[in-house]
């Protein structure tokens, strides 16, 4: 049973004591010194979301299993995580030091890339900051389910919708070509509601990104997007008769507007500017929310601030 508790601002989904699910034992990391799919750890100010103004450590991981093509918003804006992915080059104890050097922080989040992807990595991180009381966010396009042994505070899930896969022929940051394979690799994880859904349902809290063009071609995918994600929330654990505090599914399938952050696509300055102001009416009419992409806005392309 889940307990829901809702007002006109927001929707929070608190976890019974007994698990939604159950798995086996999950891994962890089990030496600190070992090179992890790492590819930057550094602190910043949150810049997208609903904790976007809190400084945080950003752990991004490398490895994605999308291939996200804005068209003129161009390519992912952390490309070298997902098309031509880094090497990893940090540890555990990276994670700890940047932590240990920067006590006054009390958020990390984890980005990529694609993290949920790590599993382990991941479940360390939670027992981690359960143990020094860190709020934590994960970014994930909500492709892979994850469980863990303790929730993840915030999922900061981006869907990637059609406006996200690649064109054929197209240059890569790096000067080869798109072809068939990287767009079918990319819509092969794109938008799987299910483990969204579960993700949800396991995890504390959420909020979901949608990314919009100029000219809001995506609104109606997104708001399909929505209805089907309120359906599986219900089917699976909203629906019954075990309500705590009874709610009208129109209600619920309405959503509630601070859980949506709709966020203008580019990859530079020039890019999301020109998104910027539609996306913003937008949000204004419909009584979504807007999320600027301040790192992009501040520093363009510059890595690690």
């Amino acid at each position: 049973m889940l307990h829901i508790i809702v007002n006109k601002s927001y929707l929070v989904i608190k976890k019974p004591l007994k698990k939604i699910m159950e798995h086996k034992q999950l891994k962890r990391i089990e030496d600190y010194d070992k090179i992890l799919p790492i590819v930057e750890v550094y602190t910043a100010v949150q810049s997208e979301g609903s904790r976007q103004g809190y400084p945080t450590i950003v752990i991004r991981t490398t490895g994605c299993t999308h291939r996200c093509y804005f068209g003129e918003g161009g390519w992912c804006d952390s490309w070298y995580t997902s098309i031509h992915p880094e090497k990893g080059q940090f540890t555990f104890n990276d994670i700890i030091q940047m932590y240990k050097d920067n006590p006054h922080i009390k958020e990390m989040m984890l980005t990529g890339g694609s993290p949920t992807m790590h599993g382990a990595l991941v479940n360390e991180l939670t027992h981690f900051a359960n143990e020094k009381n860190i709020f934590t966010t994960i970014e994930t396009e909500g492709s892979h389910f994850l469980a863990t042994d303790y929730p993840i505070d915030l999922l900061s899930i981006s869907p990637k919708f059609s406006n996200s896969i690649p064109t054929l022929g197209v240059l890569t940051p790096q000067g080869s070509i798109t072809d068939e394979k990287m767009i079918n690799q990319h819509n092969k994880f794109r938008l799987k509601v299910d483990n969204i859904v579960d993700s949800i349902l396991y995890h504390r809290d959420f909020h979901i990104k949608p990314v919009l063009d100029k000219d809001l071609s995506m609104v109606g995918e997104v708001e399909e997007f929505l209805e089907q994600l309120t359906d599986g929330l219900i089917e699976k654990g909203f629906g019954g008769n075990e309500w705590i505090d009874p709610l009208d599914i129109d209600e619920i399938k309405g959503w509630l507007p601070s859980k949506i952050w709709a966020m203008p696509a580019g990859d530079t300055r020039e890019s999301l500017f020109e998104s910027y102001g539609p996306v913003m009416n937008f949000v204004r009419d419909k009584g979504w929310r807007f999320t600027g992409r301040a790192h992009i806005m501040a520093f363009s392309t510059e890595r690690c601030v």
